[in-house]
């Protein structure tokens, strides 16, 4: 093979290539719709304050039960996000999740228990992203800034041995998580392999705080209400793969 034919046979991929790195980033522009699903991880870094037992039979109580506490459990499931490009560089994105169980595990005194209960939390959000660089870049990082409400189905206190330690044998509870609005901060990038397939990553913080109140009843009847802050502050971590229309 010739120099000459070398080079041009060079020249010629370079192009391709070239072409098909621009081509690929250029779907990620104004008017485009980025839909990305993978792998979301879900960290909490907060603790729950001392049960409080607010009232006994009705009656004012008041009492905090020092050296009790809490923490959520790390969870997995799949991840959804929709972004809609406003401009080349801005987009209005969608965070979504498929539900996944939370367990509640006891810490101090409660940490002999293990798990006290389980819910699942629901923690949609939506948020305006800056993308870097141009449309015709293939690697973009970018920044978010958004707003999410949070709200908890399916809250149990499941242990029994942690039920009847606090309210005698025989006793039963149940529990109730307070919904709440919190803002969403998120760091991440993208990487189009193609046209419309790209892949990325991206890391949330989400400062979630959540009242329980644990609705408790003796086998005689008395009624106990206990109360506890609970931070989540969830640290998300996705990564995943887009398609972009």
């Amino acid at each position: 093979m010739t120099k000459q034919r070398r080079t041009g046979i060079a020249g010629a991929v370079a192009c391709v290539c070239g072409f098909a790195l621009t081509d690929a980033a250029q779907a990620q522009s104004a008017g485009s719709l980025t839909l990305s699903v993978g792998w979301l991880h879900v960290a909490p870094q907060g603790h729950a304050t001392p049960l409080t037992v607010e009232s006994v039979g009705g009656q004012p109580v008041n009492q905090t039960l020092t050296g009790t506490g809490a923490h959520a459990s790390t969870s997995d499931t799949v991840g959804i996000t929709t972004e809609y490009y406003v401009t080349d560089n801005i987009g209005v994105a969608a965070l979504l999740g498929f539900p996944v169980k939370v367990d509640l595990i006891g810490e101090g005194t409660l940490a002999k228990y293990g798990n006290l209960g389980t819910t699942k939390p629901m923690p949609p959000a939506i948020e305006l992203r800056y993308h870097l660089f141009s449309a015709g870049s293939a690697f973009r990082p970018f920044v978010g800034l958004g707003v999410n409400y949070t709200w908890f189905t399916q809250v149990q206190a499941t242990n029994k041995a942690f039920v009847e330690g606090s309210f005698g044998p025989g006793g039963s509870a149940h529990a109730t998580l307070s919904s709440s609005w919190n803002p969403v901060f998120e760091l991440g990038a993208s990487y189009a392999i193609t046209k419309h397939w790209s892949v990325g990553s991206n890391v949330n913080y989400m400062p979630v705080k959540t009242n329980l109140t644990l609705h408790g009843q003796t086998a005689t009847g008395t009624q106990v209400v206990s109360k506890s802050t609970l931070r989540l502050d969830p640290v998300s971590v996705f990564v995943n793969v887009a398609y972009t229309f």
